[in-house]
């Protein structure tokens, strides 16, 4: 009970912390002063009073949603003696591995760097940046020459690290249930079964209307959809994120969407909002990266190429590379297992006092990166306020899908549900792929290390990333990726080679 207490007390400890440094404390402050100015405001009950007026006034509703969104962002405290590591990851291991994955890809980047002699960032000059500025709304039409550019690295690379992880404390004399693991991820992590998914995900069980399904043209809109709408209106004009989170598991009306998830993430469309992107402008302006090469040529690669995503190209490179200086991202690593890279001042290497975050965001952009902007365009069309969505779902989500970690929604984790399910429930399956040296995980990491995004039909896609959203959980990556092996059991059981079960499930993405 007095460790609970304590728990507790730390986290509304972390959050007053966290919340004093939003702009929203700012607001609340100016307006609790403004409120001093009305009549109904007495001196003898004061407190009372002000908290009656926020609650009247709609503000007090915004710091609910507010705590509600650190209380879904940062992690439950550890034991207070616990190192601060620990925070980013408990094991051991997989700090190291981290560590390790993370010299190679600075070391990669480096030797880009070196071998076409360009450095990491330099300032524009001036008639650079000019016309840059004027060419902000369709950079995709510029064609810069990026033949000697090459991703720092491919999903497929991340994968080769990860089946290569191990835990030393099983080498030997590991368990029996261990080791009849077939699949290619060998580390001892827990993850659910079957009922304990079921458990978890039970607004998607068959009795639960669902979005995507219950409204597709054959079944009369009265039945559910209509409702759904309406309830989700009234959400909306109730302001509440928990509700919102608490609604969109089982989908989302198209109309709706946007307003919904800006809602469960919090974001706020203020004049400050819109400053803060404008500045993110003027520094891409101002400065050149290296990594800004590098993010045209995933851009190129990737969502230019796709059918969906190509028309904003130049939504993706405004965001992107707006993305790559903002320092405010930073802060989750506070709870990421990785750790930003570090680059030195010129002459000064090795020398703390002259060392500087690169890029200035802490987070190096990988082949497919891009995708996890691309479906957002759909939903907002102010750069602004996609920009920050995206943030928002990168700095909760999409940061797990690129590092090692044992946490549940990692994507170590999502890898061995995928693997333990499939060969839970799917053993025949299962076993016949490993045999062909089609093992499902290498037809799988590249769907669930992009969330899906380019592999289902963007409709979809906003379905699925619903549910993320509502369960605050990537855990639903895995089990849909099961799910769609599942439904092709039997054409796979046919196949004779991996590249012919990649064809075959291709037709179902």
């Amino acid at each position: 009970m007095l460790q609970e207490e304590s728990d507790l007390s730390l986290i509304i400890a972390q959050i007053v912390q966290k919340l004093k440094g939003s702009s929203l404390y700012a607001q609340l402050e100016r307006q609790a002063w403004a409120s001093l100015q009305r009549p109904e405001i007495r001196l003898e009950s004061l407190k009372e009073d002000i908290k009656e007026f926020f609650k009247i006034s709609g503000w007090e509703k915004k710091l609910q949603n507010a705590v509600y969104s650190e209380l879904n962002v940062y992690p439950l405290p550890s034991h207070p003696a616990a190192p601060p590591e620990h925070l980013k990851e408990p094991l051991v291991y997989m700090r190291k591995a981290q560590g390790s994955w993370e010299k190679r890809i600075l070391k990669s980047l480096n030797s880009m760097c070196t071998e076409l002699s360009i450095p990491l960032a330099r300032k524009r000059p001036v008639g650079q940046q000019k016309e840059l500025l004027n060419k902000w709304n369709e950079m995709g039409t510029d064609e810069p020459d990026l033949s000697l550019f090459r991703p720092v690295y491919a999903p497929k690379d991340f994968l080769e690290v990860l089946i290569n992880l191990r835990n030393p404390n099983y080498e030997n004399g590991d368990s029996l249930s261990f080791r009849t693991h077939l699949g290619l991820i060998q580390v001892p992590l827990k993850v659910k079964d079957i009922p304990e998914l079921k458990e978890c995900f039970v607004e998607l069980g068959l009795n639960t209307g669902q979005l995507g399904i219950d409204d597709s043209t054959q079944v009369p809109p009265e039945l559910f959809e209509n409702e759904h709408v309406r309830i989700g209106q009234k959400v909306l004009a109730e302001q509440d994120s928990a509700a919102a989170q608490q609604y969109i598991r089982q989908g989302s009306p198209t109309a709706l969407r946007a307003e919904l998830w800006a809602l469960i993430l919090n974001i706020s469309s203020q004049p400050e909002d819109i400053l803060y992107y404008e500045q993110l402008k003027t520094n891409v302006i101002q400065h050149d990266l290296l990594v800004d090469s590098l993010i045209y040529k995933d851009v190129k690669l990737t969502a230019s190429n796709d059918d969906y995503y190509f028309v904003f190209e130049d939504y993706l490179y405004q965001v992107l590379l707006c993305f790559s200086r903002d320092t405010s991202v930073l802060g989750h690593f506070a709870y990421n297992s990785a750790s930003p890279p570090k680059s030195y001042i010129r002459g000064k290497l090795g020398l703390e006092e002259y060392a500087v975050f690169y890029p200035p965001n802490g987070v190096i952009p990988f082949h497919g990166f891009s995708m996890y902007v691309a479906p957002l365009c759909f939903l907002y069309h102010e750069p602004y306020k996609l920009y920050q969505t995206f943030r928002e779902m990168y700095v909760r989500f999409f940061f797990r899908l690129h590092s090692i970690s044992s946490h549940p929604s990692g994507i170590v984790s999502l890898c061995l549900l995928f693997e333990t399910l499939l060969q839970t429930y799917l053993p025949q399956l299962f076993y016949h792929l490993r045999e062909i040296g089609a093992q499902p995980l290498r037809i799988s990491f590249k769907w669930m290390v992009r969330a899906f995004s380019g592999y289902l039909a963007t409709d979809q896609l906003l379905l699925l990333w619903d549910r993320i959203l509502g369960y605050n959980s990537l855990e639903i990556l895995a089990v849909l990726a099961a799910a769609v092996f599942a439904f092709r059991a039997v054409n796979l059981m046919e196949v004779t080679s991996l590249a012919a079960a990649e064809f075959l499930l291709i037709f179902l993405l």
